[in-house]
């Protein structure tokens, strides 16, 4: 399959809401942080897929953060998938990874069913589902917030969904797709009524809500990765007055720095990394997140025991 020219690729979160405003909508499609995201990490088929669906779901529930701070989606399991893990930031910068068991995946199991993710995760019926806000480190007080729920649902959608009813208390829709090239969401979210709404106001709401699922219910994964953002948008909702809020773009971004390598090897130690350097000629560490390389020759080793300057290689793209 040919890529788009960059230029034409999107990484755009929208958001809107129901004229009555009991409705909000959220859609995102995001292209050229997905494949940074793959850069320096290779997944079978289902794995992107499904890794690609919790990048969309991350940037859709971070967009209603409240603080400067970051959402983590985060499933553990006992399946071929040990961990994923999906860190989105207030700005909507995100990072992902995944941690395989050195097992096959179930022989049923191909791109097309990349859905099902108890078979990849959770096998032996013992995997959570994790939801970590957490606020920025300077925030007086700071405190970590963490949900944890069994794994439910044959789809990452259908686990967000029970787990926002069951723990936000708020009826949530979740439409989820991925592949290689594209990984796209659309939310659809009743918010609740102010305290003394009238029955006509209630009633509104109600219809409002019916009317939206009903508007998305027909779409299908094909269409989501197939049609561009605003052409699936219009299709949906063209009939609705919507309150439209600014778009907010959504870029990759992992912490991890040369500086932060040269560090973890001056604890390594300087005995350990000569050996390691005649052994190979260079030392070459991976970002345990994202998989980016950075290496390191006999000057750059040299300096990091006898220089407060990291003079190691760039590293590499």
């Amino acid at each position: 399959m040919a890529l788009e020219p960059l230029a034409t690729r999107s990484d755009t979160l929208k958001k809107f809401l129901f004229e009555d405003r009991s409705v909000r909508i959220e859609s995102v499609r995001i292209e050229q942080a997905w494949l940074a995201a793959q850069a320096h990490q290779q997944y079978p088929a289902p794995v992107t897929a499904l890794l690609g669906q919790l990048v969309a779901a991350s940037t859709l529930l971070a967009a209603s953060l409240k603080f400067d701070g970051s959402l983590l989606l985060q499933l553990q399991g006992d399946g071929a998938i040990a961990l994923m893990v999906v860190e989105c930031r207030a700005d909507l910068s995100v990072r992902a990874t995944v941690k395989m068991r050195e097992r096959p995946l179930p022989e049923s199991l191909d791109a097309a069913h990349a859905a099902d993710l108890q078979s990849l995760l959770n096998p032996g019926g013992t995997a959570k589902f994790i939801v970590v806000l957490d606020p920025p480190k300077h925030t007086p007080g700071r405190q970590a917030y963490q949900g944890i729920v069994p794994l439910e649902g044959d789809t990452i959608a259908q686990a967000l969904e029970q787990y926002m009813l069951r723990s936000e208390q708020l009826h949530t829709r979740i439409w989820l797709a991925a592949d290689a090239l594209h990984c796209t969401g659309l939310l659809i979210q009743r918010l609740p009524l102010q305290g003394g709404a009238q029955q006509t106001e209630i009633e509104t709401a109600d219809e409002s809500w019916t009317r939206a699922q009903h508007l998305a219910q027909t779409l299908t994964a094909t269409e989501m990765l197939a049609t561009p953002q605003d052409t699936l948008l219009h299709r949906l909702f063209w009939e609705e007055t919507l309150h439209v809020f600014e778009s907010k773009n959504i870029t990759w971004k992992c912490s991890c720095t040369q500086e932060r390598v040269a560090d973890m090897l001056r604890m390594l130690g300087k005995a350990e990394v000569d050996d390691i350097l005649q052994e190979q000629g260079k030392v070459e560490v991976a970002c345990e997140f994202c998989g980016l390389p950075y290496v390191f020759d006999a000057l750059d080793t040299e300096a990091l025991f006898h220089a407060s300057t990291v003079l190691g290689s760039k590293s590499v793209h």
